[in-house]
């Protein structure tokens, strides 16, 4: 396996744990919470915090095609 997809299955092992929580966390939302606009509210927020974690995986694995293997090179 090449160094670079070894370094690349972390993140996005991390980033599938954390989307599929979201995901269940937003179903057991719209179950139980019976008051729509709270439904609303209370689903954006994690619909967020997936899409960041995402994002975030992505700049990851473009630094590490990139070669930069340290985050704190940067600083």
């Amino acid at each position: 396996m090449d160094e670079h997809k070894k370094k690349m299955v972390a993140p996005i092992i991390i980033t599938v744990i954390v989307v599929i929580y979201y995901v269940l966390y937003f179903a057991l939302i719209l179950t139980f919470v019976d008051i729509l606009p709270l439904k609303i509210m209370s689903g954006i927020i994690p619909i967020c915090f997936g899409g960041g974690t995402i994002y975030v995986c992505l700049q990851r694995i473009k630094e590490i095609k990139g070669g930069e293997e340290d985050d704190l090179g940067k600083y």
